[in-house]
C-alpha cells in the first residue's frame, strides 16, 4: 500500500467522520474533494478499504457515512471457534462475525454491528460489531478448575467459548470439579479474560442430580417458590367449598373421565361424552385454576414469572405449587372440583355446529391412564375391558369421534408429524438404565383430537367477540426455506407446489402421506419440520399453518401453562359481563407482554428439556464404548454423518474417521460421495456403527462407520 493511498485514506476517514459531513455516494465525495474523474476508482478502493476495516459504513443505497449511521442491533450468538454470528430481528439471514471483528462480545449480548460485506452468491453477509449495548450473560454455570494461585470455571455453555477466571478470594473455597454458579465481575476485553465470583456451590459432577440442577441454574429456571407465595397456599382450601359451587352448571352426574400418562399428578383435563341422535356431545372440562390463583395475588405474579412448567427426565418443575396443582386444581377421581368447560355439538361430519362455554362442577369417575385405554381399544385385552367395563362404550364413542374429527381436519390440510419422543429411565441415583421411543397410541391421539377441538371453538368463539385475547399462531414457513426443501426433495422423486411465494399446509400434508413407510420418511419429515417456522403466543389472530386453523388458542392447561391460565380469566369475565371499558383497556395494556413472556419462557423450557436429554443419553452411552448398533443417517454435515439409533440416541460420524476415502459434502442433495470410490451417504441411509467416545460435558455421542 503507497504512501499517497494511505493519506487519501486518511483524508476521507476524517472527512467522513467530521460532524458536519451528512452520508454521501462516491461521486459526492469526489466532487466535493475535487477529486479527478480519472482519479474515481481509486477512491472506490480507498472507500471500500475504510469499510472493510469498519471504519466508516455504506448504506444499502450506497451512501458512506459513520459507522453508527448504517449500524444495525442485533444478538450475538458466539462459537467455541471464536467467530460469531448476528441475528437481527425480522430479518431472515443473519450476520457472519469474524473473530477479530467481535469486540469481544460474549454470547447473548445485544451489540450494534455494522455491514462490511454485503451478501453475494448464496454467501452471508459479513459484519463488525462497533459497541456492545447490553451483556445478555450476567451469571454462568460450570465447572470450577483449581490452580495454586487462582481458579478458572468451565462454562456449561459451550457457546461461551472462553474460560472464566476466579481469583482466590472469589472462590467460596470451591474445588477441581465442582459444579458452581458464577457471577460475572468484569468482562472480557482484548487479552484478558472474563472474570467472576462463585455465588453458588451446587456439588460436585458426580454426585446424583447435579448434572440437572446444573441445566436448570444455566437456563435460570426457579426451583423454589418464593416465601410468599407459600404462605399465601395457607388460605387455599383442600377441597371446594360448597359456596364455590353456587352460579355453576352441576355435571356432577356425567360420566367422566381423565386420560393421563402413568406418572401424571397434575390432572387438568376431563372428558365427557355421549351421543343425542347422530350428533356428538363432547364435554372438555379444564380446571379452573383462576378461581385459585388471583390476579395480582403472589401466586399470580410467580406464575406468570415461570411461564409454563418444565419437564425435565428426573423431575418435574411446576408453574404452581404442588398444593395447587396435584390438589384442588387437579381434577383427581372421585373430587368434586371447579371447572370452565367447553361443550360441544359435533355433527357426523365433524363440524361442530354449536357449542357452549360455561363454569361447571364436576366429579371424575375414573382417572385412566394411555395404557389403559389403548389396551381396551386397540390390544381388546379382556381383563381391562371387564376392570372398566361401564366406562367401554364410552371410549369406543371416543373412538369413533376422534376418528372423524381427525379426518376433517385433515382435509383442511392439518399436517401431522409422528416422531417418537424419547422415553428415559433412571434408576434411584438418577442414572439411565434404558432409552426407548415414546409412541403415540390411539388413546393418545383421542385427547389431542379433543384439545385440539377445544382450543380451536374457544379461540373463534373470543375472536367474533372482539374481546383481548391471547392466541396461539404460526406463521407460514418463509418461501426460500420452503423453496429448498422442494429442491431437495426433487432428488428423491417427490415435489411440492408452491403458489405466489406461499405454500399451503395441504401441499406438505401431501408430501408427508408420499413418504409414509419409504426409508426417507423420518429424515425429509425431519426436514420439513426443519423447514417450518415456531409456533408462539400473539394477542392477534393470524392462524396456525400446521394445524391449517384459522382460529386456534391454548385453553386446556392452566395449571402448566400462563396463557391459558390469563385467558380463563377473560373467558370468565365475559360470561359474568365484567368486562367494562376499563377492563378491556387493562387486558389491552398487558396482554402483548405475557404473550411475549410466555413464549420466551416456552422456548427456555424446551431447550432445557433437550439439554437433560441429551446429557442423560451420552451418560447411558457411557458404559457401551465399543458395541456395534444398527441406525439410520439422520443428518448430513461437511463435517460428518449424524446417525440416530432405534431408541433415538443420536451421534456423530466425524468425516475424519471416513478412511477409505476422500468425502465431499453436497449441500444441496444432503450428501457425502467419495472423491475416487463415488460411495455415498445419503439421508435416510441404513448403517451399522460402532460407539467410539462420549463427553458429557459437551454432550456428544461420537460413532464411526463398522
Amino acid at each position: 500500500m503507497n504512501e499517497k493511498f494511505i493519506q487519501r485514506k486518511q483524508v476521507i476517514y476524517e472527512l467522513i467522520n467530521d460532524p458536519a459531513y451528512s452520508p454521501m455516494k462516491a461521486k459526492e465525495i469526489a466532487m466535493l474533494l475535487q477529486i479527478p474523474k480519472e482519479n474515481r476508482e481509486e477512491l472506490n478502493d480507498v472507500l471500500d478499504a475504510l469499510v472493510r476495516e469498519g471504519k466508516i459504513s455504506v448504506s444499502t443505497k450506497g451512501k458512506y457515512g459513520k459507522l453508527e449511521n448504517n449500524a444495525v442491533t442485533g444478538t450475538f450468538e458466539s462459537t467455541q471457534k471464536g467467530f460469531g454470528f448476528v441475528s437481527v430481528e425480522g430479518e431472515e439471514q443473519d450476520i457472519y462475525i469474524n473473530e477479530k471483528d467481535t469486540l469481544d462480545a460474549m454470547y447473548g449480548d445485544r451489540v450494534a454491528v455494522i455491514i462490511t460485506t454485503p451478501a453475494v452468491s448464496g454467501r452471508r453477509r459479513e459484519g463488525k460489531v462497533i459497541k456492545i449495548l447490553e451483556h445478555a450473560v450476567t451469571e454462568v454455570v460450570g465447572t470450577f478448575e483449581k490452580n495454586e494461585k487462582f481458579g478458572f470455571v468451565v462454562c456449561d455453555n459451550q457457546k461461551i467459548g472462553e474460560d472464566i477466571f476466579i481469583p482466590k478470594d472469589k472462590s467460596m473455597g470451591a474445588v477441581s470439579g465442582h459444579k458452581v454458579v458464577v457471577k460475572i465481575t468484569k468482562y472480557p476485553q482484548g487479552n484478558k479474560s472474563a472474570e467472576g465470583v462463585v455465588t453458588e456451590i451446587l456439588g460436585h459432577v458426580n454426585d446424583p442430580g447435579v448434572d440437572i440442577l446444573s441445566i436448570i441454574r444455566a437456563y435460570n429456571i426457579p426451583m423454589e417458590f418464593p416465601k410468599d407465595v407459600m404462605k399465601s397456599l395457607e388460605t387455599q382450601p383442600d377441597e371446594v367449598l360448597e359456596s364455590d359451587k353456587e352460579g355453576r352448571l352441576d355435571i356432577r352426574s356425567w360420566q367422566t373421565v381423565t386420560i393421563d400418562g402413568e406418572d401424571a399428578k397434575d390432572l387438568d383435563d376431563a372428558i365427557t361424552l355421549s351421543k343425542e341422535g347422530e350428533d356428538y356431545l363432547l364435554g372438555v372440562h379444564i380446571a379452573d385454576v383462576s378461581h385459585y390463583v388471583k390476579e395480582h395475588s403472589p401466586l399470580d405474579k410467580e406464575a406468570l414469572n415461570r411461564g409454563t412448567s418444565v419437564y425435565l427426565v428426573d423431575r418435574v418443575i411446576p408453574m404452581l405449587p404442588h398444593k395447587l396443582s396435584n390438589g384442588i386444581c387437579s381434577l383427581n377421581q372421585g373430587c368434586d372440583r371447579l371447572a370452565l368447560s367447553c361443550i360441544m355439538r359435533i355433527n357426523a361430519k365433524g363440524e361442530i355446529i354449536d357449542h357452549q362455554i360455561l363454569e361447571t362442577v364436576i366429579n371424575v369417575d375414573r382417572r385412566m391412564t394411555y395404557t389403559s385405554v389403548k389396551k381396551i381399544l386397540a390390544d381388546e385385552d379382556k381383563d381391562e375391558i371387564e376392570e372398566y367395563k361401564e366406562l367401554v362404550p364410552m371410549f369406543k364413542l371416543m373412538q369413533e369421534l376422534s376418528s372423524i374429527i381427525r379426518t376433517k381436519r385433515y382435509k383442511r390440510g392439518s399436517i401431522d408429524f409422528d416422531f417418537p419422543e424419547s422415553k428415559i429411565i433412571l434408576d434411584k441415583e438418577g442414572h439411565p438404565i434404558d432409552i426407548k421411543p415414546y409412541e403415540r397410541n390411539v388413546a393418545t391421539k383421542i385427547i389431542e383430537d379433543f384439545m385440539l377441538a377445544a382450543n380451536e371453538t374457544v379461540a373463534e368463539d373470543m375472536y367474533w367477540k372482539e374481546l383481548p385475547f391471547v392466541y396461539r399462531t404460526h406463521d407460514k414457513p418463509d418461501p426460500e426455506k420452503i423453496i429448498r426443501l422442494g429442491t431437495f426433495i426433487n432428488n428423491f422423486g417427490y415435489d411440492i407446489k408452491i403458489g405466489r411465494d406461499e405454500i399451503h399446509p395441504k401441499e406438505l400434508q401431501k408430501l408427508l402421506d408420499n413418504i409414509t413407510g419409504s426409508e426417507e420418511e423420518n429424515m425429509i419429515s425431519r426436514l420439513t419440520l426443519r423447514s417450518m417456522k415456531r409456533a408462539q403466543y400473539t394477542t392477534e389472530c393470524t392462524g396456525h399453518f400446521g394445524l391449517a386453523a384459522r382460529y386456534y388458542c391454548h385453553f386446556t392447561s392452566p395449571i402448566r401453562r400462563y396463557p391459558d391460565l390469563q385467558i380463563h380469566r377473560i373467558i370468565k369475565e365475559s360470561l359474568k359481563g365484567r368486562l367494562n371499558a376499563k377492563r378491556l383497556l387493562h387486558y389491552d395494556a398487558i396482554l402483548s407482554d405475557v404473550a411475549h413472556h410466555s413464549s420466551t419462557t416456552e422456548r427456555r423450557a424446551d431447550e432445557a428439556e433437550r439439554e437433560t436429554e441429551k446429557l442423560k443419553k451420552v451418560e447411558y452411552m457411557e458404559d457401551r464404548i465399543g458395541e456395534e448398533f444398527d441406525g439410520v443417517v439422520s443428518g448430513i454435515t461437511a463435517f460428518g454423518i449424524y446417525v440416530e439409533l432405534p431408541n433415538t440416541v443420536e451421534g456423530l460420524v466425524h468425516i475424519n474417521s471416513l478412511k477409505d476415502d476422500y468425502y465431499e459434502f453436497f449441500e444441496n442433495t444432503y450428501e457425502l460421495i467419495g472423491e475416487r470410490s463415488h460411495n455415498k451417504y445419503v439421508l435416510g441411509q441404513k448403517v451399522k456403527v460402532r460407539l467410539t467416545a462420549t463427553d458429557k460435558l459437551l454432550k456428544t455421542i461420537d460413532f464411526e462407520i463398522v
